[in-house]
């Protein structure tokens, strides 16, 4: 038997989400993860902007249980950057309006897991993201034309772990659904009281981070802020479009529902280039791991992207990741203790994207992808084999 929030089936919140996630089309970013900061006149300040909204109806189909779903994913970002000699100050946020465009629950998505809601597990459902879903500042130091040191840090942000978070990641950038290994690889690009300092030499960076570990609540609202009780680092590569990284980090005591610590390692190769005509090509390959005192779960993923034409996209996703949701109930009796039965889920995306209106700095696109889904054998009672689907429209905007 499966544990976890059960859900009911039931339209989202509509056309009313749509409104509210267009408000967030205006934001852009600066990261330690991914610093997409343009050149800019040393004495002034400069900024941008950029945001993303789907209005996404999503259908899933499993054993025993449907979802259909109209919702939204979005999220807005804005930095403001001043240049001055060799230093360089930006301050950076991203917002999201999901805490009123998705249902309590989030995103109906089969087999996801990862956070909590009214003290349960959430199963099935990948949660809402907070309204802030980063706030920080960053300065930049280049002692020397081949070495920068960086200092980075505030109430929200990412730690050094893992490669970008799926929604910065072009290899994932058409997709409106969150990977079923985010929890092992990169669901620390939301942090709540984070400090990091590295240093970029030529094609090497560094960079560690210590950090607040308990992971962000169902108050959507609410800043979860605490003591810096946990540390990260990664090694980075990068030399044209390829990147690569390694990552680890001990986070102290991270779910309220799940005592203990977890010990957590990534490791991810990239590929992004956009070609002379606009179009792009990207993909990723990551690994990632959770170690806990009892059990240990492991992640692997590859998705890409490639850009046919001007307005025609294909992508698509694979996976294979662990799942600890059955309860070994013959233990439970015998012993008075819980403890889950180890299970295994691959999943197989594949979608396609055409852009309806390209601008300059804006487009709107529609799409639609179908996911299928292999369980371990002891999965099938409760999940048979189960399909999602997505029908979408997705619209950016820059400045």
């Amino acid at each position: 038997m499966a544990t976890g929030t059960a859900g009911r089936v039931t339209y989202g919140r509509g056309w009313a989400a749509a409104a509210l996630a267009a408000c967030l089309l205006n934001p852009a970013i600066a990261s330690a993860q991914h610093d997409h900061a343009t050149p800019v006149a040393s004495g002034r300040w400069t900024w941008s902007a950029q945001g993303h909204a789907f209005l996404n109806l999503n259908l899933q189909d499993r054993k025993f249980r449907d979802f259909t779903q109209l919702e939204s994913q979005n999220w807005g970002m804005a930095s403001a950057t001043r240049q001055s000699g060799r230093s360089r100050l930006t301050f950076h946020t991203m917002l999201s309006a999901e805490p009123w465009t998705l249902r309590r629950l989030g995103s109906a998505q089969v087999l996801q897991v990862g956070e909590t809601l009214d003290g349960g597990p959430l199963l099935d459902y990948q949660h809402p993201h907070d309204l802030v879903m980063a706030l920080e500042g960053r300065l930049d130091w280049a002692t020397t034309e081949r070495t920068t040191l960086f200092l980075t840090g505030g109430p929200v942000g990412a730690i050094a772990l893992g490669p970008s978070a799926f929604m910065h990641r072009a290899s994932s950038g058409p997709n409106p659904t969150a990977p079923l290994s985010h929890h092992m690889l990169d669901s620390a690009h939301i942090t709540h009281g984070v400090i990091s300092a590295g240093v970029r030499r030529s094609q090497w960076t560094v960079d560690a981070s210590v950090f607040h570990g308990r992971e962000p609540d169902e108050d959507r609202l609410r800043l979860d802020l605490g003591p810096l009780d946990s540390i990260s680092g990664r090694l980075a590569w990068q030399r044209g479009a390829w990147r690569a990284q390694v990552s680890g980090a001990a986070v102290n005591d991270p779910e309220v529902i799940e005592p203990g610590d977890v010990v957590r390692a990534t490791a991810s190769l990239e590929y992004d280039r956009a070609h002379p005509d606009g179009r792009r090509t990207a993909w990723l390959g990551a690994w990632g791991r959770n170690d806990r005192s009892d059990h240990a779960e492991t992640g692997w993923l590859l998705e890409g992207r490639r850009d046919v034409t001007l307005r025609d996209t294909v992508y698509g996703r694979t996976e294979v990741v662990d799942r600890l949701i059955l309860v070994d109930f013959d233990y439970a009796r015998d012993t008075g203790l819980e403890r889950h039965l180890p299970s295994s889920v691959a999943a197989l995306t594949v979608g396609y994207e055409r852009s309806l209106v390209r601008r300059k700095r804006a487009n709107l696109a529609a799409g639609a992808d179908v996911t299928l889904h292999h369980v371990s054998r002891n999965l099938r009672d409760s999940y048979g084999r189960p399909v999602s689907w997505h029908l979408y429209l997705r619209a950016s905007a820059r400045n």
